[in-house]
């Protein structure tokens, strides 16, 4: 019997498929399923061509619940690709792909947003936004570069990835997992995560308290308190923001758009304070 194997053309075409679509059909039931399911229908048109049941069957499977961090996650419809190959040709039962993927959904997820969205991208935005605001009349250079980058970088890791799903298979992935690298990478990953964010709020949130205590009599030089807070504990009024901030996001679920007319509303009133009272 001959064995039958994905064409280069339609595991490109399936990939293209979920690095554009992915997050287009996500909703409360399957959350990327169906996403998952047309990422793959290609590749399930391929290879179950001559069989209806099966290409029904295959469907099914990969419409079910599904969910990780898209860019780094795209290994895992990579994977499913594998193995779809694998059962086409008698290797594997529908059984092991519909394991395979609910298992590979914590992981990926983990690794995903730690790795991506909490310390790569972060960085690329703090080196962006620093070339915006030292280029001077060049400013626009930094959007530029975030514009170019950002979109092919995402694309190649997403693509490259994916690639490695399809090759390794779940026997490279398993390897790896049982090794216990993975929880290492992800406790990093994690480390490395927060350090951003803590460095992109020093660098990137301000607030100031523009009050100075001047002594009776005058005797004795003025005192600013910004400036006093600061040489006991720098940048401690933009930490209390910022931990303020995620504590009413992550404790009290506050949604971004109430949070940000929050600070406006406090903006406006303290600023008009300031000028009342003459601070500014």
């Amino acid at each position: 019997m001959t064995q039958r194997k994905i064409s280069s053309k339609t595991l490109f075409n399936s990939w293209r498929i979920w690095f554009f679509w992915h997050g287009s059909s996500q909703q409360a039931e399957s959350l990327l399923g169906n996403a998952f399911g047309h990422a793959l229908s290609p590749v399930i048109k391929e290879l179950y061509a001559d069989n209806k049941e099966e290409r029904i069957n295959a469907y099914k499977r990969s419409l079910t619940l599904f969910n990780t961090e898209q860019q780094v996650g795209a290994i895992c419809p990579g994977i499913v690709c594998g193995l779809e190959e694998a059962k086409v040709n008698g290797h594997v039962n529908s059984d092991v792909i519909s394991s395979v993927k609910v298992a590979l959904i914590g992981p990926t997820s983990a690794i995903g947003d730690s790795l991506w969205v909490a310390t790569l991208i972060p960085i690329f935005l703090t080196i962006t936004l620093s070339i915006t605001d030292a280029a001077g009349d060049f400013g626009w250079i930094g959007p530029l570069l975030f514009m170019i980058a950002y979109p092919l970088g995402t694309a190649l890791m997403s693509w490259k990835l994916w690639k490695l799903g399809y090759k390794t298979g779940v026997e490279g992935i398993h390897r790896y997992m049982s090794s216990g690298k993975i929880d290492y990478l992800s406790k990093a990953m994690t480390v490395l995560g927060l350090l951003v964010v803590g460095a992109l709020s020093a660098s990137f949130v301000n607030m100031s308290i523009p009050v100075s205590i001047t002594p009776v009599g005058g005797e004795a030089s003025v005192v600013e308190l910004d400036r006093l807070i600061n040489q006991i504990f720098p940048s401690l009024l933009p930490l209390g923001l910022t931990v303020f901030i995620y504590w009413l996001y992550s404790k009290k679920k506050w949604a971004p758009i109430k949070i940000m007319g929050l600070v406006l509303v406090f903006s406006v009133i303290l600023t008009a304070l300031g000028y009342l009272t003459g601070v500014y």
